[in-house]
């Protein structure tokens, strides 16, 4: 198989332009191909950049472009709805310059990343929906819906939970995992809640979860994590209007001591909920020249927090096994070997905390019973610690083995 020099990334996302910024710095020109035909539209309220994130994007130099967004958060406090203090636990060790991990608007990650790419003479292409790959010895072509070819080297899927090259590379490939909570968040300005700056508040309340924390301006970011067993139906959430959502939320809070109330019914603007997914383990990773990367390899439930940093972890790590293995399936096997057991324990992870969330009345006692000692642990530097999670570390320069043979 003939090295990779070009590429095609499927996907806008996180992921998208940092692969093609990585892919480049590693001498492979790159272009990428995003459905959405609006670049700028709303996906989302916000998320968290963790350390390992940052530190990902600066070694291809790409640090700066998220200098100027968000805001620090260093700790999240936990308490129960009633008010009991269960415990904190940091977002990871500063980086040696001070910098700690950020929350961030996703529209405002994806606006960023996507100019720095562009900066850097890379191409973003929109309205390109992927319907079919055609591959060939010496290269592989993507089809888009509106009736569009491109051709390279190699086909990297950044597509997402529901990826079209995941299917392209295994028709068996497993779907999906619906997570038994859903989604919604807002800002709102609550003059009479007074919060330490950067430390979100994660309050496990009678009924649902709620988490907030305030930006340097004096508006609360906040999201809820309704539970919900059963799978909502197509378009049933969109349905929902903003009153629906609003009144919802305040029956859930209404017993709880903390202010999640007062924070939602003080929300302006529109209300939208979204269901949480997130993958079981994916045995194919790639096939001949098509590759996944983030969430349409290992998407994890927003709970872990790390979904866009493992995406940008990825894209890095896979740049350098191009860099140093000409051919692509050797290339793609050093990649597989450097990520899947890291990012399926996020996953694994992710999972965990979103069962709490949806805890029974029984499992919400062993719950606040047991997290106090899971967070000291977390917190601490030995069994149960985070620092597996954080300091993670890529060295652009250091060589990448060869994959040992199966």
């Amino acid at each position: 198989m003939t090295a990779a020099r070009t590429a095609l990334v499927i996907g806008g996302g996180v992921a998208g332009p940092v692969v093609a910024m990585a892919l480049q710095k590693a001498g492979i020109s790159a272009t990428v191909h995003e459905a959405r035909t609006d670049p700028d539209e709303d996906l989302g309220a916000f998320l968290t950049l963790q350390v390992n994130g940052i530190a990902a994007l600066r070694a291809i130099g790409a640090g700066e472009a998220v200098a100027g967004v968000g805001f620090a958060t260093t700790s999240m406090s936990f308490r129960s709805g009633s008010g009991k203090v269960l415990g904190a636990v940091g977002t990871g060790e500063p980086l040696p310059d001070g910098t700690v991990g950020v929350t961030v608007a996703r529209a405002d990650l994806h606006r960023v990343l996507r100019a720095e790419a562009e900066r850097r003479g890379l191409t973003v292409t929109y309205g390109k929906r992927l319907v079919e790959v055609r591959e060939a010895p010496d290269g592989v072509t993507a089809v888009f819906a509106d009736g569009t070819t491109a051709t390279a080297d190699i086909l990297v899927g950044a597509d997402g939970i529901r990826s079209r090259v995941r299917t392209a590379i295994d028709p068996n490939a497993p779907s999906a995992r619906y997570v038994p909570v859903l989604n919604v968040g807002g800002f709102a300005r609550v003059p009479d809640v007074d919060l330490p700056a950067g430390e979100f508040q994660m309050v496990f309340g009678k009924r649902a979860f709620f988490g907030y924390g305030p930006a340097p301006d004096g508006t609360v970011w906040w999201f809820a994590n309704p539970p919900r067993r059963d799978e909502p139906a197509p378009g049933e959430l969109a349905a929902m209007t903003t009153e629906q959502w609003r009144t919802w939320l305040l029956d859930l809070f209404a017993d709880d001591r903390t202010p999640a109330a007062r924070i939602v019914a003080a929300t302006p603007g529109e209300l939208r909920g979204w269901a949480t997914y997130d993958m079981p383990p994916v045995p194919h990773w790639h096939r001949g020249r098509m590759v996944l990367v983030g969430d349409a390899a290992h998407a994890t439930s927003p709970s872990s927090g790390q979904g866009a940093s493992m995406a940008i972890e990825d894209a890095v790590e896979l740049a350098r096994c191009l860099r140093d293995h000409p051919d692509p399936e050797t290339a793609f096997t050093a990649y597989v070997g450097l990520r899947r057991e890291r990012v399926e324990r996020v996953v694994a992870a992710g999972a965990r905390s979103s069962n709490q969330k949806a805890a029974g009345p029984v499992g919400r006692v062993l719950r606040d019973l047991v997290l106090p000692i899971i967070l000291r642990r977390a917190a601490g530097s030995g069994t149960g610690s985070l620092a597996w999670l954080h300091r993670y570390e890529i060295d652009w320069d250091a060589p990448v083995a060869a994959p040992v043979p199966a």
